[in-house]
């Protein structure tokens, strides 16, 4: 039996979800709106700008540039324009969805974007869009430099598809700090990021080649995902250690899977407790 008044109050809920759908110009321009605040939020953090902007520069310039082109190749600078591009796609990644997650969901930042009428997915989407964004901006910022100050020479096709292959990092770096985000309150955010990026940073042959460590930290170092797009970059420029490429995809895509499941449990067990 329908219970006295039902339909007048389904059609009242009907009729406010109908207010809260948006077309599709409506939905394009809240996604828009989403990733314009998001990227200037980022730009204003000094903490989170300057860092991810200048640190992988200032490494190639130091490294790649005022001792790498002391040797009679340029083949140093060269193999480190492709892994400190990795380094430079690292940090917006995790620093923007790790840190930045776990401090609007503390701050109730993210329980008010999920009363309003914004799709999850604009959410999303305006946090891997700035990390996009900071990654373009490293990634030319060392072209440029390789270019016309290292003296790096790439025929023009290896240049667009090294950028497309370390643009396209930014996904699984950006489910990890999803799920870093997801798990870690923001005081301890900052310190659990920086425990995952340094390390990793460093044992997967980001910061120094890691044809110069013992074969025992050359093995350990297939475990991690930069590991794997430092290698599909270094690819590009036929400087890798000679691993299939389908192994690479492969590794990146089933850790890409395992983050985004440990980031659906970490939310889920947040909503539990709550």
């Amino acid at each position: 039996m329908t219970p006295v008044g039902s339909t007048a109050d389904d059609s009242a809920a009907g009729d406010r979800r109908a207010t809260l759908r948006l077309t599709v110009t409506q939905r394009l321009r809240v996604y828009v709106l989403e990733a314009r605040y998001q990227f200037v939020q980022e730009l204003r953090e000094p903490a989170f700008a300057i860092p991810t902007l200048a640190f992988p520069l200032f490494f190639y310039l130091f490294f790649g540039v005022l001792m790498g082109t002391r040797g009679e190749t340029l083949a140093f600078p060269t193999y480190v324009l492709a892994t400190y591009g990795v380094f430079g796609i690292l940090g917006p990644a995790l620093f923007g969805f790790g840190v930045g997650l776990a401090n609007e969901r503390d701050t109730g930042v993210l329980r008010l974007k999920q009363t309003t009428p914004m799709p999850a997915g604009a959410y999303m989407f305006a946090k891997v869009s700035t990390a996009l964004i900071f990654g373009a901006v490293v990634v030319l910022g060392l072209f440029l430099m390789a270019a016309y100050v290292a003296g790096v020479e790439l025929q023009r096709w290896q240049w667009f598809a090294l950028a497309g292959v370390l643009l396209a990092g930014v996904i699984p770096f950006c489910v990890l700090g999803l799920a870093i985000g997801a798990w870690t309150k923001a005081r301890a955010a900052i310190a659990v990021v920086n425990l995952i990026f340094l390390p990793m940073a460093t044992l997967s042959g980001l910061l120094l080649p890691i044809y110069m460590f013992p074969d025992f930290m050359q093995d350990f170092a297939i475990l991690f995902p930069a590991y794997h797009h430092a290698q599909l970059a270094l690819k590009v420029i036929e400087m890798d250690a000679g691993q299939p490429v389908v192994l690479h995809v492969a590794v990146l895509t089933a850790e890409t899977v395992a983050f985004l499941v440990a980031a659906v449990i970490g939310f889920r067990t947040l909503a539990g407790s709550a």
